[in-house]
C-alpha cells in the first residue's frame, strides 16, 4: 500500500516521501500515529507539488547563503578589548562578540551557534574565525583584536 510521510520515520523515510509498506502497518502503526496518509491521486499530486516547492525553497536558501558566505570570506572585522598591561584581554572574544561584530559591519545577520570557535579569543592579534552558513556552506572570517584606546 502507498503511502506519504507526514513526518520523518525510522527505516522508512523522510517527510514527504511516497513509501510502499504493509496494510497492517500502515492501519496500526502510520496512520494512528499521525505519520502518514494513504496515497490517494489527488494526494500525490500535492506531494509532488509540495516536493518542488520545497527543492526550490532550498535552491534559494543555498543561493542566498553563498552570497552570504562569500561576504564573510572578504570580511575583516576589528573588534577592540580592553587590555592590560601585559597586552592581554581581559576576558575573551565569545562567538557573541563575534556575530555582534559582523551585523554591526556587514549587516549580516547570523546565529552566534554557527560561529565554529574552538575556544573564546583571548589574544590580541589576527584570528580566522570559521562560519557555518548553510547546509555544507562554510565561510571564514578573519577578526583583527586591537586594544581598545
Amino acid at each position: 500500500m502507498q503511502v506519504i510521510l507526514k513526518q520523518n520515520v525510522e527505516k522508512i523515510g523522510q517527510r514527504g516521501d511516497i513509501v510502499d509498506v504493509s496494510r497492517g502497518y500502515v492501519r496500526n502503526f502510520l496512520v494512528p500515529r499521525n505519520l502518514a496518509e494513504v496515497a490517494t491521486p489527488s494526494k500525490l499530486e500535492e506531494a509532488k507539488r509540495e516536493m518542488e516547492e520545497s527543492a526550490e525553497r532550498d535552491r534559494r536558501m543555498a543561493e542566498r547563503a553563498s552570497e552570504v558566505a562569500e561576504t564573510l570570506n572578504k570580511s575583516v572585522i576589528t573588534i577592540e578589548a580592553r587590555t592590560g598591561e601585559d597586552e592581554r584581554i581581559f576576558g575573551s572574544i565569545t562567538p557573541a562578540n563575534i556575530v555582534s561584530a559582523i551585523e554591526r559591519a556587514r549587516g549580516v545577520h547570523i546565529d552566534r551557534r554557527r560561529v565554529r570557535l574552538e575556544e573564546p579569543i583571548k589574544a590580541l592579534g589576527t584570528h580566522q574565525v570559521p562560519i557555518h552558513v548553510h547546509g555544507d556552506i562554510e565561510a571564514s572570517v578573519k577578526i583583527i583584536v586591537v586594544p581598545k584606546l
